[in-house]
């Protein structure tokens, strides 16, 4: 039997469109000061990509007091918002969104983040027109590595794995992609190199949408159908 044809576009959205990964990093730095955890931003930087239960879990171990998870995650929610106005897309975004959707696949913006966030996520990239789908944390039991957000976008927007690519950022999502046989494009541009994406198992990787962009007709999106 051949190979299904794909037919959409799997894209994460924090630290691959829309530029965040830095702003998440201080949110979540300044939160856990404020808890009195002393954590490295370059170690938090490493962690985002994951969602809050497993990057607490990743940061201050698995078997730490949770009593205070709850206030971290609102202080970084809160913390992070304050940025909500001055958020921009990465180069290229747009543009790689609506060349997707013009070769006729299906463009699913593949996020946990939750939805006050997605909101102005999706007003920062203004490609409501040719997005077919969007999930969010609500969506999903477990966050990346776990695959769990991948599979609400499949099931959504009525495609199989076999039939898709994902775009990300983080070594998170190449995992998460992983976990279902789906190729993952990797992006520089959330800030980890493109050695580690590359040895992660990312299929191709480029610096950014724009680069992504350039290179389409030879990329692995390319292929689909």
């Amino acid at each position: 039997m051949p190979d299904l044809k794909r037919s959409g576009v799997l894209l994460d959205v924090d630290g691959t469109l829309v530029d965040t990964t830095y702003l998440h990093t201080v949110a979540w730095w300044e939160a856990l000061r404020q808890a009195d955890h002393r954590v490295p931003m370059a170690v938090i930087h490493r962690s985002i990509g994951m969602g809050s239960d497993k990057l607490l879990d990743h940061l201050l171990g698995a078997e730490r007091d949770r009593d205070q998870d709850d206030r971290l995650r609102d202080a970084h929610d809160s913390l992070f918002a304050g940025w909500f106005e001055r958020l921009a897309p990465l180069p290229g975004a747009r543009e790689l969104l609506r060349a997707c959707a013009a070769r006729g696949l299906r463009v699913v913006l593949a996020t946990s983040a939750a939805e006050h966030e997605l909101a102005a996520l999706r007003k920062v990239l203004d490609a409501d027109d040719v997005i077919d789908t969007v999930t969010s944390s609500a969506d999903a039991q477990q966050s990346k590595p776990a695959p769990d957000i991948l599979i609400a976008a499949l099931e959504q927007a009525g495609l199989d794995a076999a039939e898709v690519v994902f775009v990300g950022d983080s070594v998170w999502d190449v995992a998460a992609a992983g976990k279902l046989d789906i190729p993952c494009i990797g992006l520089a541009c959330g800030g980890t190199s493109r050695g580690e994406l590359a040895g992660a198992g990312a299929v191709a990787v480029y610096d950014d949408p724009a680069a992504l962009l350039a290179g389409l007709a030879e990329s692995p999106i390319a292929a689909l159908r």
